[in-house]
């Protein structure tokens, strides 16, 4: 096994890094660079993409007279923009620079708001840390004996209205749910029963420590309701059809030919091998919720977590941002992956990845 780690964390070099080649190649061909952002609004269009679809001419991400907004500006200007941002210097020496930096951990400093990319995700962290972990965490403890009950009980009618209730939740989004427990419980028509904004109350800090958990839990319940409303559904199913897959097997059939109870033979037997997908799915599950966040729940419930962070870097092409969070949620993601190996052989002792070489 030992082996097998060596030889995923060496392929997580070259995987990383044309991950980041791709990415940056991209940047190259993107109009609106943070310097034409800035000219543009300098010259009062607001926004470079206005420029665009009003007839301007290309933009590239090197400068020059080609930028939106460029040509009332004094050249010296421009020129010492590039210089500020880096863009003097040829792509691959700027792409060489920036991938020695991510080596040492050292992800810069954002364009527009001083503050360096590392504090800038720690600073998003907690709302992200909320929804990835609580929504994963409810997820697995509703579906698990949801889904194994329904396998026990397939074809009752147990089994047939809850398979329409979680048909019904997944066929719904999670921002109309969203909406819906807005509308409800938030004060949009109805009831205001749970906040609207933010994850703690402005006096949060007068608290008791009792008081500052329910307050937490308080503002968490909407949002994280409706970042787990699809995630719930898939997993139920997921283990629904994996405890029937190991049920239909033959040693279900001897264990319960030697007499064994019919829980005995579910726990003791056919529950390791029917959870080895589910469980093991749990790191890149929590990561895909924990890095990949719900813009638009995020937005709807104004919590200012990773999700709004990388969209706004996005539209103001806040390059440090967009490549020092993708180089290190990469990382992490590709981390995440062997842990995820390391999981089915804690589960199931009798996998061995070196076995298959």
């Amino acid at each position: 096994m030992g082996a097998y780690i060596i030889r995923r964390l060496l392929l997580v070099i070259p995987t990383l890094l044309g991950i980041m080649i791709i990415n940056f190649a991209l940047t190259q061909f993107v109009p609106g660079g943070p310097i034409e952002q800035i000219l543009a609004e300098m010259e009062g269009q607001g926004d470079v993409f206005e420029g665009i679809s009003g007839g301007g001419s290309e933009i590239s991400e090197g400068g020059g007279d080609d930028y939106i907004g460029g040509r009332g500006l004094p050249a010296d200007f421009i020129a010492e923009l590039e210089r500020e941002f880096g863009f003097d210097k040829p792509p691959l020496e700027r792409f060489l620079t920036m991938m020695w930096n991510y080596v040492r951990f050292d992800f810069g400093e954002s364009y527009f708001r001083s503050i360096s990319v590392f504090d800038l995700v720690m600073e998003k962290m907690p709302v992200s840390i909320t929804l990835g972990l609580w929504s994963t965490l409810i997820a697995y403890l509703i579906s698990i004996p949801l889904g194994i009950k329904k396998a026990v009980r397939d074809g009752s009618p147990f089994d047939t209205w809850t398979s329409g209730a979680i048909i019904v939740g997944y066929a719904i989004p999670g921002f109309l749910f969203a909406i819906l427990l807005i509308v409800l419980f938030a004060g949009g028509s109805y009831w205001r029963i749970f906040p609207l904004r933010g994850l703690t109350s402005a006096n949060w800090e007068e608290l008791s420590m009792i008081g500052k958990v329910l307050d937490y839990f308080w503002h968490i319940t909407l949002p994280v309701l409706a970042s787990t409303i699809s995630a719930f559904a898939t997993l139920t199913l997921l283990t629904k059809n994996s405890f029937l897959d190991e049920i239909k097997k033959q040693y279900v059939m001897t264990a319960r030919a030697k007499g064994l109870t019919e829980r005995r033979v579910l726990y003791g037997h056919v529950f390791r091998n029917g959870m080895l997908i589910v469980i093991s799915g749990f790191p890149a599950l929590f990561i895909g919720v924990f890095f990949g966040g719900s813009l638009i729940i995020e937005t709807l419930f104004s919590l200012d977590g990773l999700g709004r962070l990388g969209f706004e870097a996005a539209v103001a092409r806040d390059y440090p941002v967009v490549f020092g969070t993708l180089f290190a949620f990469s990382l992490i993601g590709l981390i995440v992956g062997i842990i995820t190996d390391l999981t089915y052989v804690l589960i199931d002792p009798r996998i061995d990845f070196e076995a298959r070489n």
